[in-house]
């Protein structure tokens, strides 16, 4: 038979053709099952690393590489129970070059069932994940309402469990020292900027030495209250000493109306030369607690806020001032840390007031007390600084149009600024509504986001 005839001949050989055939078939469809196998013990082992790496996040600052490890280890294998998955190897790696970061990954190998025919007998599985605080860091300033009417239907204590829990929440966002920073400003009519101050030569003690002090040898039966009278009445003014400073101040200005700089409204560095923007000490009667500067010392911040006491007129404008101050320094706010430049910075202020303003250093009618804050307000958003607002309205007052139109977003990576932002305005009308509003914002700020 010549070779064509042979090659053309369709008699016999096709069992031993179809032998032949079949093996890589079934290697592929074996291989297909292994896949499959091998993909569903990956996507368990995703989830249980995803959980692991959120529970890890919280403590591995505080761990050696070896502790981190063991944990992770064990937090791993109480998740993942897989009678397949063999050979585990969990690797967690933390960081924080550019932003603190955890990079949990867990490599092992599956048995073959099918693959084996094949010349394989194992197939390599694994996963990373991956929890990032980015590289952003929170400089937070609190701008609490601690007026007398705080005191109705439970708000200041609402406030302060508030306050705490919502430090916790920024405490807990931070790994190190240096990525959240917080500072609190009770705020009535006026801050109190600390008694011990009193050598500072930002303070303007001009009116308060016109106010505080007795009149000697004066020709009356009434005793004359200030400098003025009692000169008036042929007396001599005897000042008193400004170690009775309660630590109180007003509005940066003028004696009797707002400056032409609108110093009340800006964060100008004070200078004797210019004494507007000096802050004018005031023997204010309901003083509030000292406002805090920026600062990482947790206990000194929730000391204070145990300690506020409401009592007061309503001076929104003064409270934002001061919290927009301390983010940035001058006068009784030190220079706040430098910022590295490694990280990006969001810059946030939270306003909370329970009513509507009644007296600021000039004005008693809200109108005019409003127009200067919303001037603040529009200069904290050029700023670039995130204002929150909170409306604790439990008296049924009027809507604080001038809150909402306070309220802004300012721009961030993939995120666009808005102002007025609405999303960014709280009304509440119970004083349970403090905490659940507080803690939806020190969420927001706080929050991790994992990555694959």
């Amino acid at each position: 038979m010549s070779l064509f005839r042979f090659m053309k001949d369709r008699r016999g050989g096709v069992a031993p053709m179809f032998a032949l055939a079949i093996i890589p078939v079934f290697g592929l469809v074996g291989a297909a099952v292994d896949y499959s196998r091998g993909n569903s013990i990956r996507a368990g082992m995703q989830s249980a690393l995803d959980a692991t790496a959120l529970a890890m996040a919280k403590i591995a600052p505080g761990l050696t590489e070896a502790e981190l490890k063991q944990k992770s280890n064990d937090y791993f294998k109480s998740m993942f129970n897989h009678p397949d998955a063999k050979n585990l190897d969990i690797k967690p790696n933390y960081t924080t070059t550019g932003g603190s970061q955890l990079v949990i990954s867990v490599s092992g190998s599956m048995d073959t069932s099918f693959m084996k025919l094949m010349g394989f007998s194992s197939l390599n599985i694994g996963s990373t994940s991956t929890v990032k605080w980015g590289n952003s860091r929170l400089r937070v300033a609190l701008a609490l309402d601690n007026t007398g009417s705080m005191s109705d239907d439970g708000k200041m204590a609402a406030l302060k469990d508030a306050t705490n829990k919502l430090l916790t929440q920024l405490k807990n966002a931070a790994t190190n020292t240096a990525d959240v920073y917080v500072s609190i400003i009770p705020f009535s009519k006026d801050v109190n900027v600390d008694p011990s101050n009193r050598s500072a030569n930002w303070i303007d003690w001009t009116d308060w030495n016109a106010k505080n002090g007795t009149c000697k040898d004066y020709d009356g039966r009434n005793e004359p209250s200030n400098e003025s009278s009692c000169e008036n009445a042929g007396g001599n003014w005897k000042r008193a000493k400004h170690s009775t400073w309660n630590g109180c101040v007003t509005d940066r200005g003028n004696s009797n109306a707002p400056s032409s700089g609108n110093y009340d409204t800006k964060v100008t560095t004070p200078s004797s030369s210019t004494p507007a923007t000096q802050f004018s000490a005031e023997q204010y009667d309901a003083c509030p607690q000292a406002a805090l500067p920026l600062t990482n010392t947790w206990s000194t911040m929730t000391t204070l806020v145990t300690n506020m006491t409401p009592d007061g007129n309503t001076n929104q404008g003064i409270g934002l001032a001061h919290a927009w101050m301390s983010l940035v320094g001058g006068g009784p706010y030190p220079t706040p840390p430098a910022k590295d430049t490694n990280y990006t910075y969001q810059d946030v202020i939270i306003l909370l007031t329970d009513g509507l303003n009644t007296e600021n250093r000039w004005y008693r009618d809200q109108n005019s007390i409003d127009t200067r804050q919303q001037m603040t307000c529009d200069n904290v958003n050029a700023a670039n600084i995130t204002l929150y607002t909170v409306h604790v309205n439990t008296g049924g007052d009027p809507a604080s149009n001038l809150l909402k139109n306070c309220a802004g977003t300012a721009p961030a990576p993939n995120v666009l600024r808005k102002y007025p932002d609405p999303e960014k305005a709280f009304v509440v009308t119970s004083s349970s509504g403090i905490g659940t509003v507080f803690n939806q914002i020190g969420t927001n700020l706080s929050k991790l986001r994992i990555a694959k």
